[in-house]
C-alpha cells in the first residue's frame, strides 16, 4: 500500500512535470520557411543567395541563370525546388515549361521529365501563377502522381483560393503545405515590413508558417533587414522541406548527387 505521505509526493512530481511540459510547449521556437521563387531569367537573381539564414530557392526551368543559382544554392546545402509555371486564369504568357489544360497526361509527364533532368537535386515543386490550372482535376491528378512517383513536395503557391492541388496532392499521397503570406506584391519598404509582421503573426498562431518572395532589389533589402529580427519573436527560419511530414523514401535533404 502507497502511504499518504508517498501519494503526495507522487502528486507533487506528476505536477511539476506535468507544469514543464506545459511550458515547454509553449516556449518551444514557431517555425516559418521563406521560399524565393521567380529565380532564372535574370543575372541579378544570384543576389537572392545572399540572403542571411535557411532560405529555400524555386528555380524557373530552362531559363538563361537558373540552373547555375540552383547548382549554387544546392552547393550551399539549401532547399531548391522548381517553380513550375501553370497556366493562369487572366491567359498571362506563361514561359518554357509550363503546364496547361490543352496539355494531355504524356505532355505534362514530358515536361515535368524534362524540367527535372534540369534540376535533378530539387526536392519539389510549387506553381508559378496556376490559378486557371490548379482547379482543374486531370492535370492536377497527373502532376501529383509524378511527385509521388519522383519522391518530390508540392508547396501550392495558391494564386486562386479555388485551388484543387492541395486536396488532390493528399489524396495521392504527395506531401504538400500552403502559401501562408505574399511578402513583396508591392516593392516597397512598409509593405514588405508590414507583410512580414504578417508572417510572424502567423507563426505565433500555426507554430508554422510559409511566404513567397521573389529575387527583387527592394525584396532582398528589406529581407536582410527583416530576417534577423526573427530571432527576437522566438521564430526559426527553416529549409522548407522541414515543415513536411513525409512518408519513408521521401527526399528531405538537400546536396544530392546531380
Amino acid at each position: 500500500m502507497i502511504s499518504a505521505v508517498s501519494k503526495f509526493f507522487l502528486l507533487i512530481i506528476f505536477y511539476a512535470t506535468f507544469t514543464f511540459c506545459a511550458k515547454s510547449a509553449q516556449n518551444q521556437s514557431a517555425r516559418i520557411a521563406i521560399v524565393i521563387d521567380d529565380i532564372g531569367w535574370r543575372h541579378t537573381d544570384k543576389h537572392a543567395l545572399s540572403l542571411p539564414g535557411e532560405i529555400t530557392y524555386s528555380i524557373l526551368p530552362h531559363t538563361p541563370y537558373g540552373k547555375k543559382i540552383a547548382i549554387k544554392a544546392n552547393a550551399k546545402h539549401k532547399d531548391v525546388m522548381l517553380h513550375i509555371p501553370m497556366e493562369a486564369e487572366n491567359g498571362k504568357k506563361l514561359g518554357p515549361g509550363a503546364l496547361t489544360s490543352a496539355m494531355n497526361k504524356d505532355e505534362i509527364v514530358a515536361s515535368l521529365n524534362a524540367s527535372l533532368a534540369e534540376v535533378p537535386f530539387a526536392i519539389g515543386i510549387n506553381n508559378h501563377m496556376g490559378s486557371h490550372l490548379t482547379q482543374q482535376n486531370d492535370p492536377m491528378m497527373w502532376t501529383m502522381k509524378f511527385l509521388k512517383d519522383h519522391h518530390l513536395l508540392f508547396l501550392d503557391s495558391k494564386t486562386t483560393q479555388y485551388s484543387k492541388a492541395g486536396q488532390i496532392a493528399k489524396l495521392i499521397g504527395v506531401p504538400v503545405q500552403d502559401r501562408h503570406v505574399f511578402l513583396d506584391n508591392q516593392l516597397t519598404d512598409s509593405y514588405i515590413t508590414k507583410q512580414f509582421q504578417s508572417l510572424i503573426r502567423v507563426a505565433k498562431s500555426q507554430k508554422i508558417a510559409i511566404a513567397i518572395a521573389h529575387p527583387h532589389p527592394e525584396t532582398m533589402q528589406a529581407l536582410t533587414r527583416l530576417i534577423p529580427t526573427l530571432a527576437k519573436n522566438n521564430i526559426e527560419l527553416v529549409p522548407l522541406s522541414t515543415l513536411y511530414s513525409t512518408p519513408a523514401g521521401y527526399q528531405t535533404q538537400t546536396a544530392k548527387s546531380e
